[in-house]
């Protein structure tokens, strides 16, 4: 090869900033499990993976209006010891997992409410997965979740 045809590598620079708060850090792990297809959403699919031990991290909605269903989230959640994270809004948690409708300028046209969903694969390793897991860590609610550097997070079971 001559010296014209080397190329040098480039770096691909990820968007990985440091999440502000809990919520956008929550946010931002919400959307990297969705594209590999790692979140279940609503009580039947959320119940059928924390029952299996699937999931590795339960979002439950504060403001969801059957204390039945509230009841049965938490109780699986410590049954199986898998980490719980509270969010106020349950349309704010419909629209992060990809309940919502959007216009041509970017706004949310219409939003279904979601109140629990489940995490069964992290995806790609961030700085937002590492708050999260701080969090649950300082809680007392983390359970060891050991990853390749290189690999998706997925339960150990």
């Amino acid at each position: 090869m001559t010296e014209a045809e080397v190329v040098a590598p480039v770096a691909m620079e990820e968007d990985d900033a440091e999440p502000s708060d809990l919520m956008s850090a929550l946010k931002e792990v919400l959307r990297r499990a969705m594209t590999y297809d790692g979140v279940a959403r609503g009580l039947r699919e959320s119940a059928k993976a924390l029952d299996r031990r699937e999931a590795v991290l339960c979002v439950l909605a504060d403001d969801c209006n059957e204390p039945a269903f509230v009841k049965l989230v938490e109780a699986l959640c410590q049954e199986h010891q898998i980490d719980l994270i509270k969010v106020p809004d349950k349309k704010k948690l419909g629209e992060w997992v990809g309940l919502a409708k959007y216009d041509k300028t970017g706004q949310v046209r219409k939003c279904v409410g979601n109140s629990v969903c489940v995490v069964k694969n992290f995806g790609e390793k961030s700085k937002a997965l590492d708050m999260i897991l701080e969090h649950c860590k300082r809680n007392g609610t983390v359970r060891s979740l050991e990853a390749d550097a290189g690999g998706p997070l997925t339960p150990r079971r």
